[in-house]
């Protein structure tokens, strides 16, 4: 355990400070930069640093920065760096809560409007899992909700609280009941991924090969837009005004997010990510998106005013949603993960 700053070792060597901490926030295992002074490699070595009293793995020493990866175990975040000198100012940083992990989310979570949270177990293509949708508490009790869909990927509730998934190997839509038991909404959506309803109960889906379909409340479909194809999936978020934000990851490390109007016109609404995935609106109006940005990790917020910056450390995002009760609910390829980002989400309905 790191001894306290009131116990230098060696009175002659400068105390390390922190003075920043970037991100404020991480998944366990996240990468995290420390900024401030003495914080580089000296005569015994580089520092230790320590979250909640678990050493970290080091991954970059410098006089005025320092890169560590947040420990599997941490909690509440509390992070010392120790030299010889001693340790430095306590900094802080804050660690999603893991809620549930053996899924396989592959688009954004849904969360309902009493705060409980759905992921898939998608699973391979043209197999069936035991179980398709979760249900997870937000005190980490997981159960099942929904057997027997085949390759569930995208979820979505509409206005009126119904929970609808798409499979991406049957091309179709369902709708769920309070009871986790489904009918048939819609098929002929290709390789439906991503899905999302606006205001007026048009509920939009993203087929991976091409197309952004538009199904209005009766059920009549329309090719709103179409894209280069992903070689992933599509991944869907709208707006207040009716905008459709869609992210299309391929293997490039410039990547756009896709703004859609109502009428269909479409612009790149913000270049610069690597392999965004899925997305979120909050109150204000920025977005939200699971990314790599200038090769760091985890998820990136980008304001109405094109400015991108990281605000979770994170590896394998694939999906965000905002919970009414106040957190970001996080999805990976495995798991789900609460955190409190300080940040409301928008309310469509």
């Amino acid at each position: 355990m790191p001894r306290s700053a009131s116990q230098p070792e060696s009175p002659s060597l400068p105390l390390p400070r922190v003075d920043d901490v970037c991100p404020a926030a991480a998944l366990p295992l996240g990468e995290v930069e420390l900024t401030g002074q003495h914080l580089g490699p000296h005569g015994f070595g580089a520092p230790a640093v320590y979250v909640d009293g678990e050493l970290s793995h080091l991954s970059m020493s410098r006089s005025s920065r320092l890169a560590f990866r947040v420990p599997p175990n941490a909690s509440e975040g509390m992070i010392e760096v120790r030299t010889p000198a001693g340790a430095a100012n306590v900094g802080a940083v804050r660690v999603a809560r893991k809620l549930a992990d053996g899924l396989h989310p592959v688009t954004n979570p849904a969360v309902s409007r009493s705060g409980m949270i759905y992921a898939t177990i998608s699973g391979p293509r043209g197999k069936m899992t035991p179980v398709s949708v979760m249900r997870i508490s937000m005190d980490g009790r997981t159960t099942p909700f929904v057997t027997g869909l085949l390759n569930a990927s995208g979820l979505a509730f509409s206005p009126e609280g119904d929970l609808y998934v798409t499979s991406r190997a049957e091309g179709a839509v369902y709708r769920v009941d309070a009871a986790g038991e489904f009918t048939k909404h819609v098929e002929g959506m290709g390789v439906a991924t991503g899905a999302a309803f606006d205001t007026e109960g048009n509920l939009f889906v993203g087929d991976r090969s091409g197309t952004i379909f538009k199904i209005n409340q009766e059920r009549q479909i329309f090719v709103h837009a179409t894209l280069e194809p992903s070689v992933a999936a599509y991944h869907l978020a709208v707006g207040t005004d009716g905008t459709l934000f869609v992210t299309a990851p391929s293997l490039s490390s410039n990547e756009a997010i896709w703004a859609i109007a109502p009428n269909g016109d479409m612009r790149v609404w913000y270049r610069g990510l690597g392999r965004p995935q899925g997305l979120a609106l909050s109150r204000t109006g920025d977005l939200y998106v699971a990314a790599c940005l200038h090769g760091c990790h985890g998820l990136v917020r980008v304001t109405p005013q094109g400015e991108a910056s990281l605000v979770l450390a994170g590896e394998n995002l694939v999906g965000i949603a905002f919970s009414p009760l106040g957190t970001a609910i996080l999805t990976t390829n495995d798991a789900v993960y609460d955190v409190d980002l300080g940040v409301e989400g928008q309310d469509l309905f």
